[in-house]
């Protein structure tokens, strides 16, 4: 089997810009993976460095060859090493694709190639429900809507702001003043007190405030029994993560702009953060996904796999969740457009259940697009 060509979707839905890649082969195979960048600035870019990759590296080869390919991608790009999203999220795509080819070509799921199940179902948290929000009563009823959904855990932005477009806008020059910090205090406790003390809460920083104001505001949700706090620091600085840590005894998580393996290795060596959270479809694919998880375990440190982008990737992240000891829970978006969920067949986010969604069983990642659907979005043709 040789790889062919390809073809890339850069997909508008509401304020969403997904990049999806479909690797085509001689024998009638073709394979699914995306760009996780679908939010934030930068679309395009990856779909041309996806391009790039695929046609400076891809064809002609066997795609059962992923660990060579993937190697071949990050030695000879020569901007992977060190590289940063739009390298690595192109990386990230075509490795999927080249799963989801090999999983289709054998009939088996891609987590089969990986060691195989440790579970049937994965516990999710529910984001995006508080992208209206702004005042404390507002977020109270959304998250009672989410429970009233099933979900036992959700994720809330407590210092966002709610944009025109749908999407939010996080802390600008690093600080906010006292009210708009009382705000985010406010809208966190209306919370709790709304969903009661069985229900998980994890709270998103976005890496906004400066390390001290960080500590403050940390130290003051402290007894709101908060599952993690995402990004509490600039993914970069390490020392500001490690003396958050130190201070802050809620677990803290990290990993939605960190990328591959190498890229989390200090985060583990400092013991600086609780929980990693690689993107599949940014951080290097699903195998190196996997070798960060073997990474994390060594460390005691268990994993919560960030996705930010259509079913392609829930369903990526899926075969990694079925297959490490140290996954934790995972990332969905059950609120978004109705048009986001048919650009796939079965998108699994319609499949959860009391917050618990089933690893599916279907060959390679077991999603496929909807012609129809994704064909107005055709950016090119390989």
């Amino acid at each position: 089997m040789k790889v062919t060509g390809a073809r890339i979707y850069l997909v508008s839905v509401g304020s969403l810009h997904p990049v999806l890649v479909e690797i085509l082969t001689d024998e009638g195979i073709s394979g699914i993976g995306e760009v996780a960048v679908a939010y934030g600035i930068g679309g395009t870019a990856a779909a041309g460095m996806t391009k790039d990759l695929v046609q400076a590296m891809l064809l002609g080869r066997d795609p059962f060859r992923i660990e060579e390919i993937w190697t071949d991608m990050y030695d000879h790009s020569f901007w992977a090493k060190g590289g940063g999203s739009i390298v690595f999220a192109g990386l990230s795509a075509v490795e999927q694709a080249l799963w989801d080819i090999k999983g289709k070509a054998f009939g088996i799921p891609v987590y089969e190639f990986l060691g195989g199940k440790l579970r049937d179902h994965v516990r999710t948290y529910a984001n995006g429900w508080s992208y209206r929000c702004d005042t404390p009563n507002e977020y109270a009823g959304a998250a009672e809507r989410v429970v009233r959904d099933g979900y036992t855990a959700l994720k809330c932005y407590p210092l966002a702001t709610p944009r025109p477009d749908g999407g939010i806008e996080h802390v600008s020059r690093r600080t906010v003043d006292r009210s708009a910090a009382d705000l985010a205090v406010e809208r966190v406790l209306s919370i709790r007190r709304a969903v009661g003390p069985g229900i998980e809460i994890l709270v998103d920083l976005s890496g906004g405030l400066t390390t001290g104001e960080t500590i403050r505001l940390c130290r003051r949700l402290e007894d709101l029994d908060i599952l993690f706090i995402e990004e509490p620091a600039d993914p970069f600085d390490l020392g500001a993560l490690l003396k958050i840590s130190h201070h802050v005894d809620t677990p803290l998580a990290i990993g939605e702009r960190i990328y591959t393996r190498h890229g989390f290795r200090p985060i583990l060596e400092a013991h600086a953060a609780d929980i990693l959270q690689p993107d599949i479809g940014n951080t290097g694919g699903i195998m190196e996904a996997k070798k960060i998880a073997a990474m994390a375990e060594a460390y005691s440190t268990c994993v919560a796999p960030h996705v930010c982008a259509s079913p392609v990737a829930t369903m990526a992240a899926m075969q990694l969740d079925a297959c490490i000891p140290n996954f934790m829970i995972q990332e969905v978006y059950p609120y978004r457009p109705r048009e986001h969920f048919q650009l796939v067949d079965h998108a699994p986010e319609g499949d959860i259940k009391n917050g618990l969604m089933r690893i599916p069983d279907r060959p390679g990642l077991g999603i496929s697009l909807v012609t129809d659907r994704v064909l107005p979005f055709l950016w090119a043709e390989i």
